[in-house]
């Protein structure tokens, strides 16, 4: 057995009283988590369910909060221990890229089985993962850095120097459920690239991708002890990122948890990607075929659990009535079911209990004086696309993230009335515009303040090379590899003085 893959038995407990170990085995994981260089193979308490029917796909190791300290503890020893050079790196993550792409399949369906994604949208993010990497590989440029103008200054003369960028040391990154590979890769990826070292804390619902893409990194070559995985609890979560040994914190999921983690941070380094409450706007002019077919697959794709996803349309009156009954029959032609079927465009939320929130939130605004045109309706963890219109602006559904298959759809008169009125929000991540005129489009990139702002498209999309998040609620700084790796590093400058 390689040194990556020694396992720990956290409470020394015989391999045949290990529920759930045969099941990570069927998915090619070698341990329910990975802490000080080990896998950890038990006890698996923590069970992973498939939200479609409640079967139980694998179970993994919770880990408490004396876990969360071993874990930091070594991982910063590995920093002053284990010297890595950027070009290992780089060649890490290119083989890392070579070998999610070779597993795709297997990847897809561990994707699919613990989360909401259908083994289409599965694969699709597999893709996107390799991707994520590759790229992240070839941003070792970023870190050179540069000379320093001494000479431009008199009280820089006999001087010389330069900076280059270092790593900030060790990384907390905190995942959703909902892209649990590819999101992970975003932290991971420009993190290791910059020569952090990194203690993950996937979403407990969605473990799997995360241990899986660990396993990956670590055949492709990551040093054992640079990166620890911990399924974890609120309180160990807490621990985690109040820890002082934690140079910064890369958190992706809700406003409220921002809040709680930027409180326990304090005065560090905190990347954060928050979600939306996202507009698109269809002018007098706009294209309305094409906008109305990418608003239903922006509106229900991953059963509308993607921080990007299309949740208030606004729609020239001149257009509404034509817009409305496009997207009404698009949204009809989804197929509801099982994930596994390649024929299925809409899988289960994450949980009932999701499904139930995005039912009580419709009620809501229906008994406000809303009217579902189509959808509107439960079974389990399954909820279907549903369009409303005449939505009261004190719905949560109007002013929140509602994050599940619902959009609205509005009339509008006046264009400045309406940027005003999609502004008019917490969030700002992005917001997609169409029209034919250049002039009007611009007007509206002006006008929006918002992460992206997307001409004929909708908000419901992104490449990963891009500076991705938002402003206002919608996050702290920009994710996208680049970016990333610029915020999880820093300029150190050297300067000499000449002597004589």
């Amino acid at each position: 057995m390689s040194d990556h893959a020694t396992v720990c038995e956290c409470e020394a407990l015989p391999a045949a009283t290990h529920p759930g170990d045969e099941t990570l085995r069927e998915l090619g994981l070698p341990g329910g988590g990975y802490i000080a260089g080990e896998w950890v193979r038990g006890p698996l308490t923590l069970e992973v369910t498939d939200p479609e029917d409640g079967s139980l796909v694998a179970s993994v190791y919770q880990a408490t909060t004396s876990d969360v300290d071993r874990a930091v503890g070594d991982v910063q020893r590995s920093l002053r221990e284990e010297r890595w050079e950027l070009w290992e790196r780089r060649e890490v993550l290119e083989r890392a890229a070579d070998l999610v792409r070779e597993e795709a399949p297997r990847l897809a369906r561990i994707i699919s089985a613990e989360g909401s994604k259908t083994i289409t949208e599965a694969t699709r993010e597999v893709a996107r993962t390799a991707e994520t990497l590759r790229i992240s590989a070839h941003s070792a440029a970023l870190l050179e850095g540069s000379t320093l103008p001494f000479e431009d200054t008199a009280r820089g003369s006999g001087k010389f120097g330069y900076y280059r960028r270092v790593p900030l040391g060790v990384i907390a990154a905190i995942t959703p459920f909902n892209d649990p590979m590819n999101l992970v890769a975003h932290k991971v990826g420009p993190g290791l690239l910059a020569g952090n070292a990194i203690v993950l804390k996937p979403a407990a619902v969605t473990p799997l991708s995360a241990l899986a893409l660990h396993d990956i990194l670590l055949r492709a070559g990551m040093p054992p002890r640079r990166m620890a995985v911990l399924a974890a609890g609120r309180e160990a979560g807490s621990a985690l990122v109040s820890d002082p040994r934690v140079a910064a914190v890369s958190f992706t999921g809700g406003p409220t948890t921002g809040d709680a983690i930027a409180r326990l941070v304090g005065a560090r380094r905190i990347l954060m990607e928050l979600g939306g409450n996202n507009a698109v706007l269809v002018c007098e002019d706009g294209d309305v075929e094409t906008a109305a077919a990418g608003i239903v697959d922006g509106a229900f794709g991953v059963a509308g659990q993607n921080c990007l996803s299309v949740q208030r349309v606004f729609v020239h009156e001149s257009q509404y009535e034509r817009m409305l009954a496009l997207i009404t029959r698009d949204t009809d032609r989804l197929v509801v079911g099982s994930k596994k079927d390649a024929m299925t465009d809409v899988g289960p939320l994450i949980s009932e209990q999701e499904a139930r929130r995005v039912e009580s939130w419709v009620d809501e605004a229906v008994a406000g004086g809303a009217r579902a045109v189509t959808g509107g309706r439960r079974e389990g963890a399954f909820y279907w696309p549903t369009v409303l219109v005449d939505v009261p602006e004190s719905a949560r559904i109007y002013r929140e993230e509602v994050f599940g298959p619902v959009v609205f759809v509005e009339p509008f008169t006046d264009l400045d009335a309406a940027l005003e009125t999609i502004d008019d929000t917490d969030y700002g991540l992005q917001a997609g515009v169409f029209t034919a005129s250049l002039t009007t489009a611009m007007h509206a990139v002006d006008r929006l303040h918002m992460g992206s702002v997307l001409i004929n498209d909708t908000s419901d999309f992104r490449i990963d090379a891009m500076p991705f998040g938002g402003s206002k609620r919608s996050g702290v700084g920009r994710e996208g590899v680049a970016e990333a790796v610029r915020e999880m590093s820093e300029p150190k400058n050297v300067i000499l003085n000449r002597m004589g």
